[in-house]
């Protein structure tokens, strides 16, 4: 029986040193990436990476701005081939396994451009449900992106015009879908963001917000 198991574990260890090395002589297996080119505004498109032959393969995704720019890894070996992305630019994929990894060539490249004139990004909106802050209150702001159909938007908040440093939860007391309260005075501005890498709407209009007045009274009556 010793000897049975032996023959069989060297038979199945010759056989797949024999795949791999007929493999690598064949050249490396083929990735192909299927698309739609267009994405609508406020919207993602889907990437699908397929790799032929049998399973088992991680999947990396890459981007660039363009032809001449630096290539960047955007994923890294996930076993989910298909992906969403909202950001115009040209991706490429390919596969990967085993240990050390044995990788796929890389994918056809493709072209994905924003829609509209190509340059318009979708727009955030922000809404106040008052501009003036009571006396040891709070006023809530509520951020929306249109169209008002997309979803996945995860909403950055921003305090006076020249401020770039998004506001955090020592700022303001922050709801769900997209509304935070504020009790500062300032100029508020939003702005919406999803998908990997992120993708950025255009800032809201800014709106101020004040504190009331607050009134003192004193009696002078001697």
């Amino acid at each position: 029986c010793f000897v049975l198991f032996c023959f069989v574990f060297l038979s199945q260890v010759c056989f797949y040193l024999l795949k791999d090395f007929w493999a690598g002589h064949q050249g490396k297996r083929k990735c192909s990436l299927w698309f739609n080119s267009i994405i609508p505004a406020g919207g993602s498109v889907t990437l699908n990476c397929s790799v032929e032959g049998s399973a088992g393969w991680n999947v990396y995704w890459f981007r660039s701005d363009s032809v001449s720019s630096e290539i960047q890894l955007i994923r890294e070996g996930e076993t989910n081939r298909v992906i969403s992305v909202s950001q115009g630019g040209l991706y490429r994929c390919r596969g990967g396994r085993g240990d050390p990894v044995y990788y796929t060539e890389e994918s056809n490249e493709v072209t994905i451009t924003e829609t509209g004139n190509f340059q318009n990004k979708a727009k955030a909106k922000l809404t106040a449900q008052s501009s003036i802050i009571p006396v040891g209150g709070s006023v809530t702001l509520t951020c929306s992106v249109n169209p008002s159909s997309s979803s996945g938007w995860k909403y950055y908040w921003y305090r006076d015009e020249k401020s770039s440093e998004a506001l955090t939860t020592q700022d303001a007391v922050f709801h769900s879908n997209g509304q935070i309260s504020v009790s500062q005075e300032g100029l508020y501005r939003c702005r919406g963001g999803r998908g990997n890498p992120v993708y950025y709407t255009e800032d809201s209009q800014s709106v101020r917000i004040r504190k009331t007045g607050e009134f003192v009274f004193t009696n002078n009556v001697k």
